[in-house]
């Protein structure tokens, strides 16, 4: 659904965009009263209306809806109404003050958020001004708790919204999960992480997260929300020409990511789009900030992108090398010289304790990956074994198994649950649940000090063999595939590798920084040289990961950076790579579901959690295979929820 035309605007006070949906029959609760204010920049917004929307959850990018009921006429004689499709809302009035006293109803689950369109903040009615703030998860009880009774919304709350929902969000109107129970849990999580970046009763951008361990980019927020303001502090005309208004200039510079990108007409939708899209246009947004903006502090200088980045400590955080992402969200990180596992919440508080977990055995740690029993295989390098812990940290009770592996390095899931480790010495191993049998592959095929390892549709195990140049794939069996290894397409001192939805491998090249694609039967997608450039240096053995929209994510040690790469082959994270959130040598990758891309720091002590950067995608990476192998290696790795 696309958003405003002009007709949609006059006589009727219709939204913009004339897209909320019918509102879908509810569960009858009456909520507590809600009041706030809308700012724009430090002005009161008078006149401005005031919707209350909830996320669909029938399709990605489906319709939202409103929540809204015909109490407000009886609550808010005089600063309420109802639009041309039926849909209620309320009006700010000179101070920007609202109330929303028992006005609405929602359902358990429904991830709800507040919409203002339009109003004044001195210079006019600006009907290209629209502004959110995020409320968050509606509760059993069909309302909101009165732990946030008063909300502040405006720019900062606006991007907070944006960058949190990107990943379910096409435009303002426009915001949805599928049905699917990790979808739903992935656009509740997504919402969440608002909080994560402001303070919803002052909108003011948080410096640190409420749990206390994430540092927040404050500054980035605040710019942010300083472009946007350059548009809402006016009275909302778009004209380009010698002397472009602030909202031509923001508009224009914030178009969509589609195939055929789409010009927003409002600043909410603006905002979306640059969390789609946060290394387009920097230079030509970060100039409209006008010289006394008023949120502060902001970036003193240009910056590489606009990513929003949190960087989280504690839990045990010590050179990082492999994380993985489980059902619910969390993260599971493996820190090399303090043998433990990490493991955070969606929110990125620390769930294993201030030292992390270290009962099991852990010998200099590295890869690690997560089945769909929720249990977590850890590769434990100078151990010679691989770990198996149930979801509360603690080990199975034969773990570690070992059987003859040598040198551990990475480890994946298949679809039976069994675990495969690469290993230095020229090894494979493949691993029952709960170590039931253990079989180990070695010296065959093009096994060549391999590295890096991922599972396709087929079942089939591919391996980065570092020495050769070469990739394997070895079946269910053991045994290596016609043709393998591979060769080709740019493979360099191959070190990690992933599976998409395709059945293609893409492949991260230590030898000549470049990323090699090879189609499921071993040919060269990419050229000779591999892709290059993108800020590509020095990936490491877990650093790619594939996220919804079949993107790879590679993570750079020598440029701290992050590259992605679309699955049409396109550099989407600009000459550089992204770089927020204080990466420090960043070691490894993976995407959640709530759309959000999460980097384990090998120095610093640190894993950085990049807010709505990436595309959801299902959670464990083992969920996404086929339980029936496929002929080609096509399953649903690399794809949504």
């Amino acid at each position: 659904m696309r958003l405003a035309q002009p007709f949609c605007l006059s006589v009727t006070l219709l939204l913009t965009g004339c897209s909320l949906s019918p509102t879908a029959p509810l569960t009858p609760a009456t909520g507590p009263a809600i009041s706030g204010v809308v700012h724009g920049g430090q002005q009161p917004i008078s006149g401005a209306r005031v919707y209350l929307a909830a996320a669909g959850a029938t399709a990605y990018g489906g319709p939202i809806s409103s929540l809204l009921n015909s109490n407000v006429a009886t609550n808010n004689p005089g600063q309420s109404g109802q639009d041309g499709n039926g849909h209620y809302y309320v009006l700010t009035d000179s101070n920007g003050n609202f109330k929303i006293s028992g006005d609405y109803t929602c359902t358990s689950g429904q991830v709800v958020y507040v919409l203002t369109y339009g109003g004044s903040a001195s210079a006019g009615v600006n009907d290209s001004a629209m502004l959110m703030a995020i409320l968050g998860t509606c509760p059993s009880g069909g309302n909101f708790a009165t732990s946030t009774p008063f909300i502040t919304v405006n720019e900062v709350t606006t991007i907070a919204a944006a960058y949190a929902m990107a990943g379910f969000a096409v435009d303002v109107n426009d915001v949805s999960s599928s049905n699917t129970a990790l979808s739903i849990t992935g656009i509740q999580n997504a919402f969440a992480n608002a909080g994560n970046l402001v303070s919803l009763a002052t909108g003011f951008a948080l410096a640190t997260t409420p749990n206390g361990n994430g540092t927040v980019p404050q500054a980035t927020i605040n710019t942010l929300a300083n472009i946007l303001a350059a548009c809402v502090n006016t009275n909302g005309t778009v004209t380009g020409g010698l002397n472009p208004t602030a909202c031509y200039t923001l508009f224009q510079n914030a178009q969509s990511n589609a195939a055929t990108p789409v010009v927003p007409t409002d600043t909410a939708t603006a905002a979306i789009n640059i969390a789609h899209s946060p290394a387009a246009n920097v230079s030509a947004l970060y100039n409209l900030q006008v010289a006394t903006a008023p949120f502060a502090p902001t970036l003193g200088t240009l910056p590489n992108d606009f990513t929003l980045g949190i960087s989280f400590t504690g839990g045990g955080l010590a050179s990082s090398l492999g994380i993985a992402i489980d059902a619910a969200g969390e993260a599971w990180v493996t820190n090399f010289t303090s043998n433990s596992i990490t493991k955070f919440s969606p929110l990125g508080a620390v769930l294993s304790g201030a030292g992390g977990y270290t009962t099991g055995g852990f010998d200099n740690p590295i890869g690690i990956a997560i089945d769909t029993s929720t249990n977590v295989w850890v590769a434990n390098e100078q151990g010679y074994n691989v770990i198996e812990l149930h979801s509360s940290g603690s080990p199975y009770t034969n773990s570690p198994y070992d059987g003859g592996i040598d040198n551990p390095i990475d480890v994946a899931i298949d679809a039976s649950g069994n675990a495969w480790l690469s290993a230095f010495g020229n090894s494979v191993t493949k691993i029952a649940p709960a170590g039931a049998s253990i079989s180990t592959y070695s010296s065959i095929g093009g096994l060549d000090y391999p590295r890096g390892i991922a599972i396709d549709g087929s079942g089939y195990a591919w391996t980065t063999d570092y020495y050769s140049n070469g990739i394997t794939a070895l079946s269910n069996a053991g045994s290596p595939t016609a043709g393998s290894p591979y060769s080709g397409g740019g493979v360099n001192e191959p070190i990690a590798i992933a599976m998409d939805g395709a059945g293609n491998a893409w492949i991260s090249n230590y030898g000549n920084n470049s990323v090699a694609k090879l189609a499921n039967s071993g040919s060269a997608i990419s050229s000779s040289a591999g892709y290059t450039g993108g800020g590509l240096n020095k990936p490491n053995e877990c650093a790619i990961a594939i996220d919804g929209a079949g993107s790879a994510w590679i993570a750079n040690q020598g440029s701290n950076s992050v590259t992605v790469i679309s699955s049409a082959n396109a550099f989407l994270s600009g000459a550089n790579g992204f770089t927020g959130g204080s990466l420090n040598t960043p070691s490894s990758v993976a995407i959640d579901g709530s759309g959000d891309a999460w980097i384990a720091n090998s120095v610093g002590a640190t894993v950085t959690e990049l807010i709505g950067a990436a595309v959801p995608v299902i959670t464990p990476i083992s969920a996404g295979l086929p339980v029936t192998p496929t002929a080609n290696g096509t399953s649903n790795l690399g794809t949504r929820p």
